[in-house]
């Protein structure tokens, strides 16, 4: 029964970290992030990562990659679909580039480099959304652009993600070095799943949404969104793709039904209370101090070009369809944070080995850095724009 003591331990310490992150104004999950640091290998040796932790953060990481997609807001994405396609591209192509470029000067492999690239291509704007309503600016044509920016960004980085983990895959399964011959075979099943998305979106989800709710049992229509969420996680891993992909694409067709709010309101409660907190509990312990002062320079370069990437790169986006330089930094500045969105393709790549144990804790801590840095950069953006509209 060690397993109960070792959750016991994490939702209370969790809990607690949650509340206090709340009160010093930054984001809980960094907290909880840090729970996993000081409890785990890192320090304490308090709590290890075993079976039951892994298999609780993986259930935790398909939570909340269908949280993301049930609010995933595809009507915000119609009405201001060209500034936040060209924020969104612009703030991928670069960090890709200029990461994959650091990766190959630190001596990564190539797989690895491209990798970090798609790592820091992502964004979390859950930060920026907090600063935007504090400041009355979240309907805003600024703020509205970076919410619409942040959905093609997170379709993006997901679909890279699972390209990359299904093309390493193969790889790591060729004999003597040579590819599978059945490569051309498992493509055509990733291409089969994406346009079974298209039918889950329009007809599929819907009619099983109807169904659950004419079944008489209790929640049945939280039950049967569930259902298709860990079906379509489950099919993405057949196909060769990466379980968060399905669980994505699942919360988005969701969110097409007339039961979105519902789910969304009963979905949040099962996740946040239990299995999303382990899933940032065992990012944290996985994390070792061994070597740091080793990698600062590292960690200092990362950190930098993380902000740089996506403050010019999505900047420069705004600009491109005739924003005025203020409100093209007003969304660069937004976009910056990594946040929850990087932290799990941080996790999904390291166990796919796409991200070494030598890095891991150094990527992890630019992730938080750039996540505790955001609120400050796009705060002082805003009053930069009120004081040039003076």
């Amino acid at each position: 029964m060690e397993y109960l003591g070792i959750l016991c331990i994490i939702l209370l310490a969790t809990a607690v970290a949650g509340h206090l992150s709340r009160r010093w104004g930054i984001p809980a999950v960094i907290g909880q992030l840090l729970v996993g640091i000081i409890v785990g290998p890192a320090c304490l040796g308090i709590v290890k990562s075993t079976a039951f932790v892994h298999t609780f953060a993986e259930i935790g990481v398909i939570i909340l990659m269908f949280i993301a997609g049930l609010e995933s807001d595809l009507g915000l994405l119609k009405r201001f679909f060209k500034p936040a396609l060209a924020v969104a591209v612009c703030g991928v192509v670069l960090p890709v580039g200029l990461f994959y470029l650091l990766g190959l000067a630190f001596h990564f492999s190539q797989e690895e480099a491209i990798f970090l690239g798609v790592l820091f291509a992502a964004t979390s704007v859950s930060i920026s959304v907090e600063v935007l309503k504090e400041l009355k600016r979240l309907d805003s044509t600024e703020g509205t652009t970076i919410l619409g920016a942040a959905v093609i960004d997170d379709i993006i980085a997901v679909l890279l993600l699972s390209v990359l983990v299904s093309c390493f895959s193969d790889v790591s399964k060729a004999d003597g070095g040579h590819v599978q011959s059945n490569l051309w075979l498992g493509l055509l099943f990733q291409v089969v799943y994406f346009i079974g998305i298209f039918f889950l979106v329009k007809w599929i989800a819907p009619l099983l949404m109807h169904l659950g709710e004419r079944l008489s049992v209790s929640a049945s229509v939280v039950l049967m969104s569930l259902v298709i969420c860990l079906g379509m996680a489950y099919l993405a891993e057949l196909a060769g793709l990466s379980d968060v992909v399905g669980a994505f694409f699942a919360g988005v067709a969701v969110a097409q039904t007339p039961y979105k709010q519902e789910i969304d309101s009963s979905i949040e409660p099962i996740g946040y209370a239990v299995f999303i907190p382990v899933f940032f509990v065992s990012i944290g312990l996985n994390m070792t101090f061994d070597g740091f002062w080793e990698n600062l320079f590292f960690v200092v370069i990362m950190t930098l070009l993380a902000l740089v990437t996506k403050w010019i790169g999505c900047g420069a986006g705004a600009r491109l369809l005739g924003m005025s330089v203020s409100a093209a930094n007003v969304i660069g500045a937004g976009m910056v944070s990594r946040g929850e969105m990087a932290l799990i393709i941080a996790q999904v790549g390291y166990a796919a080995r796409l991200l070494s144990e030598r890095f891991y804790s150094s990527v992890i801590m630019v992730i938080i850095l750039t996540t505790l840095i955001t609120p400050f950069i796009l705060k002082n953006a805003i009053r930069r724009q009120k004081r040039t509209a003076k």
